[in-house]
């Protein structure tokens, strides 16, 4: 079983560290390239789920933790053109939402993993994502969580602005919210190929 966890392990540490090197990069008006590699988390959550079991997965989602952490405290470190490009807000939200959001989508996987084929990392997945864009884009940056870090201006998400350019007047951020959460629904709809795929290929029986 030790063996089982090295590729997931691997796989989620590498979605991990390139998550947090893509969201640097900007992709149009409300996304950031990080938005299309994060989502594959819960790909890998859900095939170890389905292989090896809800303890084996959740392993893979602490190590996976653990490097979102040791990414936040080395992201501190580095200065980019308006500060640290991590702050404490950041690395609080990401690994909270991550953390959360990966565990429950374990608890969904497994409670559904009788049914048919795709309900599970459906289900486990959309619910997940949507936990884990709510709790990190209010964490990161609600004004009525200002108190977190106070130094920390994010003033800019603030700004009112048409949802999308397009909708009703709301923060930045829910914007931004808004894209991310699309990006992953999007996301778990074409993961569910993969899935297929790399499960039938592992135990050709389940799939």
């Amino acid at each position: 079983m030790q063996r089982a966890l090295i590729p997931g392990v691997l796989a989620m540490a590498a979605i991990v560290v390139a998550s947090n090197i893509l969201v640097q990069f900007l992709f149009g008006n409300w996304l950031t390239w990080g938005a299309f590699t994060y989502p594959l988390a819960f790909l890998v959550t859900d095939v170890m789920n389905r292989v090896y079991g809800a303890a084996t997965a959740r392993k893979v989602v602490f190590a996976g933790f653990v490097t979102g952490i040791l990414c936040s405290f080395i992201g501190t470190q580095i200065m980019g053109e308006f500060g640290p490009l991590v702050t404490l807000r950041i690395a609080l939200a990401s690994g909270l939402a991550f953390l959360t959001a990966q565990l429950m989508d374990v608890a969904i996987f497994d409670r559904l993993r009788e049914g048919r084929w795709w309900r599970a990392p459906l289900a486990s997945t959309l619910i997940g994502s949507t936990l884990d864009t709510v709790i990190f884009f209010t964490i990161a940056f609600s004004a009525t969580l200002t108190f977190l870090e106070p130094a920390n201006d994010v003033s800019w998400a603030g700004e009112m602005l048409p949802i999308l350019g397009v909708g009703p007047v709301a923060p930045l951020w829910v914007s931004l919210a808004i894209a991310d959460w699309m990006v992953k629904l999007s996301l778990a709809l074409l993961a569910l190929v993969p899935f297929r795929a790399i499960v039938h290929r592992l135990m050709p029986d389940a799939a």
